[in-house]
């Protein structure tokens, strides 16, 4: 890892451990400026609902899991069923975590992966104090290792967390790992694409903990995840986010996308 890598990370971490405890009064999934409206104070139950979720599912979870920092809704698309392994990479407060854990039930397991300290703690107190007795929180950094054993998930899901990861292939390779083989494993992702990737030298910190900086094109993002090794690979849905208007390199459209491949 670079000294830039490292960076990045202790400053992802940093800010979303702020999430965690102060709430998503100035941050999203986008740059700060871009947030720091009115419409967009606060993590309302109406932006929420603008990425992909219904007022229903958010009233069967926590709510102090309802943070506001995806970009879609991955549970809407994984078709997650009774008794299923479900492994949430980025999980935050839990808020898919919990959604899939109302879906598989006692019998199966969803399990949350974070490398952030308080939000793992948020999460943590969610499904001490709301009772799940099907949910795990475990810490781990996705793009060197994801903690959880090789061939043994039926679902992994993701919310714009991987375009944090410096190393996505690598990252990509592990949900490979960890999912079960002969065409019964599934990965289902929320993340943001970039029209114009940047250059080294123009990456700023906080850009790239706001999901803008560290996106890949479109092409690039679905070439990644097959090096790592899927080959059904389909994008199931795909709609404008933001522009960057005032970038320095003439304007970046970024775009939200739910990707889905099979192992």
């Amino acid at each position: 890892m670079t000294n830039g890598d490292k960076n990045i990370k202790e400053k992802i971490k940093e800010r979303y451990g702020k999430i965690a405890v102060f709430g998503n009064s100035d941050s999203c999934c986008m740059p700060s400026e871009c947030c720091s409206t009115e419409e967009n104070s606060g993590t309302s139950i109406q932006s929420i609902e603008a990425i992909g979720y219904n007022s229903t599912e958010l009233a069967s979870i926590p709510q102090s899991s309802i943070l506001g920092v995806g970009c879609g809704n991955p549970t809407r698309f994984a078709h997650i069923k009774e008794g299923d392994v479900v492994v949430d990479l980025g999980s935050g407060a839990g808020i898919d975590v919990f959604l899939a854990a109302n879906i598989v039930k006692d019998n199966g397991k969803v399990i949350g992966i974070d490398m952030t300290d308080k939000m793992l703690e948020k999460a943590n107190d969610n499904a001490e104090k709301y009772n799940y007795k099907n949910v795990e929180f475990r810490q781990g950094d996705i793009e060197k290792r994801i903690p959880f054993e090789d061939n043994s998930a039926d679902v992994v899901i993701s919310n714009c967390v991987i375009n944090l990861t410096s190393k996505k292939v690598n990252t990509f390779k592990e949900i490979y790992r960890i999912l079960k083989p002969k065409g019964i494993g599934k990965m289902v992702i929320s993340d943001l694409v970039t029209s114009k990737e940047i250059g080294e030298k123009s990456i700023n910190s906080e850009n790239w903990c706001s999901c803008i900086d560290g996106a890949l094109t479109k092409d690039n993002y679905v070439d990644a995840i097959r090096k790592a090794g899927f080959t059904n690979v389909e994008v199931l849905d795909e709609k404008p986010y933001i522009e960057m208007e005032n970038s320095d390199d003439g304007g970046r459209k970024i775009t939200s996308l739910v990707v889905k491949a099979i192992k």
